[in-house]
């Protein structure tokens, strides 16, 4: 598939992006980001999602965008509400189908919940065209046997509804061959975008002062969403160790979520509150990252975590998991550490060789790289192109 896409062409679609949940993550700011910045004079834009995210509202603010928010279109396996949520999107489909008129409709989804529905949904209502982003699949090494082939067997069912993939990292590339999902000229490596000015522009003076903390006092930060995936108690587990090296070493938090209650006690009950800062989600994120002197990642899975090359445009040197994309950023011993996942003990050596001195680390080396390779407009500039491609492809005049 490759192509180029005329950006002040006449012809028009109808997109209709569906995820999940509007949580604050990765997936979820790229497809805010993409539905406001498709070019208007081609395409109309509508999202679906689950109700209740924390980025719902800033959903509802994009000029010009038909946003609906579903009760029963949640995260957990639910049969019921699961049912319910497959005939809302058709419904939905449906009735954008018929106000497209004589223009085309894609549907493109997000995560893997909304991933099946909204594939199985598009292809009742008749959609024209049908795109899936892998942000990470629902299946990984973690899962037991079972549960592993439900969800690959699932994938494999809702790939015969799709006509194209798009996938934030190489390893989701291969793993989607290889659990025979698809063959590789179906799906296209587009990276998850972010606006790299404002890491290029984090202030560690600012950052310092926002923290509290004075330079010269080691700091080792992280920025997740507080749930199982991201293993924040493995965080505060290889704290723990590495403040028995490090004594005056401090620790930061940037997030929130379910496990957010539980990682603050876990840090109580070994007694460094005092050494340990929770600050919720900041806006100054890149301001935060230039402070920290190691960004530590614990993820037992990703797509691709955006925060990784985040925190190395901003100069930190990061020790990470190595999972699915994060392999493909962090080169080891150059700008970075990477540990199995769960492995406590890696983790905390990877952060307390660099604090101590005895790995010397360059996280700008690859900066300009990672600059053009996560250009936010980019993306929405490939995801066009992408969508040309296929309606070309089915020959609606206008596309190609």
């Amino acid at each position: 598939m490759s192509g180029t896409v005329n950006r002040g062409g006449t012809a028009r679609a109808r997109v209709v992006h569906v995820i999940t949940m509007l949580e604050w993550g990765g997936a979820q700011e790229n497809t805010l980001y993409s539905v406001e910045h498709l070019d208007p004079g081609r395409y109309d834009r509508v999202l679906v999602a689950g109700k209740g995210g924390m980025l719902d509202g800033r959903a509802r603010r994009i000029p010009d965008l038909r946003v609906v928010l579903l009760e029963d279109l949640v995260r957990e396996v639910r049969p019921a509400r699961d049912a319910k949520a497959f005939l809302a999107l058709r419904s939905i489909f449906r009735e954008e189908k018929r106000v497209a008129g004589g223009d085309p409709l894609v549907v493109h989804s997000h995560s893997s919940k909304a991933g099946i529905l909204g594939r199985a949904a598009a292809r009742a209502a008749g959609a024209d065209a049908v795109v899936h982003s892998i942000h990470g699949f629902g299946f990984h090494d973690g899962q037991s046997k079972p549960t592993h082939s439900l969800y690959v067997g699932l994938e494999r069912m809702a790939s015969r509804w799709t006509d194209a993939f798009v996938a934030v990292s190489e390893e989701n590339i291969r793993a989607g061959v290889q659990e025979g999902i698809f063959r590789r000229e179906r799906c296209r490596l587009i990276r998850s975008g972010f606006d790299t000015a404002r890491f290029l522009a984090g202030s560690r003076e600012v950052g310092r002062k926002i923290l509290g903390i004075p330079e010269g006092v080691p700091v080792v930060g992280t920025v997740a969403v507080f749930k199982p995936q991201k293993a924040p108690l493995d965080f505060v587990e290889t704290a723990r160790r590495v403040a028995s090296e490090i004594p005056d070493s401090r620790f930061v938090m940037v997030g929130d979520g379910e496990l957010r209650v539980e990682a603050e006690r876990a840090v109580a009950a070994i007694g460094m509150s005092d050494r340990f800062s929770f600050l919720g989600w900041r806006p100054e994120v890149p301001d935060l990252m230039a402070a920290f002197d190691v960004f530590l990642l614990t993820s037992r899975w990703e797509g691709l975590p955006k925060v990784v090359p985040q925190a190395l445009i901003a100069g930190c040197p990061v020790v990470a998991t190595a999972v699915d994309g994060t392999r493909e950023i962090v080169d080891p011993g150059v700008d970075g550490v990477l540990a199995p996942p769960g492995d406590i003990e890696a983790l905390a050596r990877g952060v307390s060789d660099i604090l101590a001195g005895r790995l010397r680390l360059d996280a700008t080396r690859k900066r300009e790289r990672l600059v053009r390779e996560f250009d936010q407009d980019e993306m929405v500039r490939a995801q066009e192109r992408l969508y040309a491609e296929i309606l070309g492809g089915k020959g609606f005049p206008g596309w190609s």
